[in-house]
This record gives C-alpha cells, sequence and structure tokens, in this order.
C-alpha cells in the first residue's frame, strides 16, 4: 500500500505552516497589529485576525509552491469566501465587535521561486452571507 496521500497531505500542511509564518512576518513589518491566528470556532477557521489603522482584518494566506493550480489568491473561491464570512459574522458576534469597521485580505505566497514571492490584496472581497 502506497503512502503517497499522506506525504501530499504532509506536504501540504508543511507548505501552508511556513506560507502563515511569512505572512504574518510581512504583516507586521507592513504595521498589521497581529490579534490572533488560527482562529477556529464551530464553522470553521479564519489564517490571521488582524488590525491596521482602525479597521479589523480577517486575512486568507495561500502558498503555492509552483503554478500548477494557479495563482493562490484564485483559490479563494466563492464557497471560500462565504465561509470565512460566517466565521468572521461569528467573531463579531461573540467578540461585541458587530458595529466595527472590517475587511477581508488575501495573502497570496509563491515559494517555489529563488526569491518567494508575496503579495497582500486588500479588501479580497466583501462579506458573504
Amino acid at each position: 500500500m502506497s503512502s503517497a496521500p499522506k506525504d501530499v497531505s504532509r506536504r501540504h500542511l508543511i507548505t501552508g505552516k511556513k506560507g502563515e509564518t511569512l505572512a504574518l512576518r510581512y504583516l507586521k513589518k507592513e504595521g498589521f497589529r497581529i490579534i490572533t491566528q488560527n482562529y477556529r470556532n464551530r464553522i470553521g477557521e479564519i489564517d490571521i485576525i488582524a488590525q491596521e489603522g482602525e479597521v479589523l482584518v480577517f486575512i486568507e494566506v495561500k502558498t503555492r509552491s509552483g503554478d500548477d493550480f494557479g495563482a493562490p489568491q484564485a483559490a479563494v473561491d466563492y464557497r471560500k469566501q462565504l465561509k470565512i464570512s460566517q466565521v468572521a459574522l461569528s467573531y463579531l458576534s461573540e467578540k461585541g465587535l458587530m458595529s466595527c469597521c472590517c475587511r477581508f485580505d488575501v495573502v497570496a505566497i509563491r515559494t517555489g521561486m529563488k526569491a518567494k514571492q508575496v503579495e497582500l490584496i486588500r479588501n479580497a472581497f466583501e462579506m458573504t452571507i
């Protein structure tokens, strides 16, 4: 029996963790204040919740080691936006922040090149309910 699926899954997790570490470093350098990472509730997960000025920012990190599956940000499709929006709405309700100003960003990371590329896409999508 082959262990290929387990190896692929492990590589995927390692790539994702490396991407989140790069994203955190980048966001801090850009002046974001990190509130939490890997916020989970019964609905799902948000990679990073941060603050930029007066704005609460929900951030999805997508990392690709190549272009075989397209640009990293393309993976944040409508279904993913819906899930992130639902988790964010739950977070805002839980923390009593329903009236705060917030937005949804994506950090797209490509690691398969000599120099890693990190791209911050502000206002990548609007809350989808």
